[in-house]
């Protein structure tokens, strides 16, 4: 090693906004999650940073091991870019959403990163629901009854008339990963009745991303999936009212939905 001492010369940096200039959005996973992430990437507009934080859960979804998540969605989100601001955060948790309860999360999350809107996967729903004009629905979903019995609740709560709830009664998140996209098609596609307003596709493990625009031309009305209408929340939270195509007429529809939900 040299004795030499080293002295740099003198410069001046340039700066610009950096690479996420347009927002930055922050997102609370669990530990085994593997579909949100890939989603949300393919989904950020040029100019979008998107951030994750993953926090423990059992691999094992019942109500019990879903309640249990509360206490870590503070810490996971506290560690969002602890040292730069978030323009939005978000729990991208379906059913922990619907059986921690909507507003408990939320509070979670502004304790964690207050600077940030705070917002979950199933506050985007109820919103990409209300923004396509849908009162009535049915719903789609992986979960046992015990959980679906939390989802019938929350979404008749949030106004909706669901004509039909069914799910797969899958325990595991892995499991869920692994549904192929054409049945899900297939299985949303079958609970639609003629005076359904939307077909629901509830969980953010699912791979409904690749099949919702097959799924609308099926059934010729509209679909709304977790992670898209996740996204589409999370954008005209920041004001960013990008048309996106491929992925459902919630996401090709420039302009700011009336009447966000907290």
């Amino acid at each position: 090693m040299t004795d030499t001492p080293v002295k740099s010369r003198s410069f001046s940096a340039r700066f610009d906004e950096g690479r996420h200039h347009r927002a930055k959005f922050g997102f609370v996973v669990l530990a085994m999650e593997q579909t949100v992430e890939d989603d949300v990437f393919r989904l950020a507009p040029d100019g979008v940073g998107v951030h994750f934080s993953r926090m423990a859960m059992s691999n094992e979804a019942t109500v019990e091991t879903l309640k249990s998540m509360e206490p870590g969605i503070e810490t996971a989100a506290s560690l969002l870019l602890p040292d730069d601001d978030l323009d939005v955060s978000c729990y991208t948790c379906n059913c922990g959403t619907m059986v921690i309860g909507e507003t408990r999360v939320m509070d979670a999350l502004r304790r964690g990163k207050p600077e940030a809107n705070a917002t979950t996967v199933m506050t985007g729903v109820v919103n990409g629901l209300r923004a396509v004009g849908a009162q009535r629905i049915v719903a789609a979903t992986p979960y046992l009854d015990e959980i679906n019995a939390h989802v019938l609740d929350f979404l008749r709560a949030s106004g909706f008339d669901v004509l039909d709830i069914q799910g797969l009664n899958l325990m595991t998140n892995k499991e869920i990963d692994c549904v192929e996209p054409e049945f899900l098609r297939e299985f949303g596609a079958s609970l639609d009745r003629p005076d359904a307003d939307a077909v629901f596709v509830c969980c953010g493990a699912l791979r409904t991303l690749d099949i919702v625009d097959a799924l609308e031309r099926e059934i010729g009305k509209p679909a709304i999936v977790s992670n898209q209408a996740m996204m589409w929340d999370c954008l005209r939270r920041a004001g960013i009212e990008d048309a996106i195509d491929g992925y459902g007429r919630l996401l090709r529809t420039s302009g700011r939905a009336v009447g966000l939900a907290a």
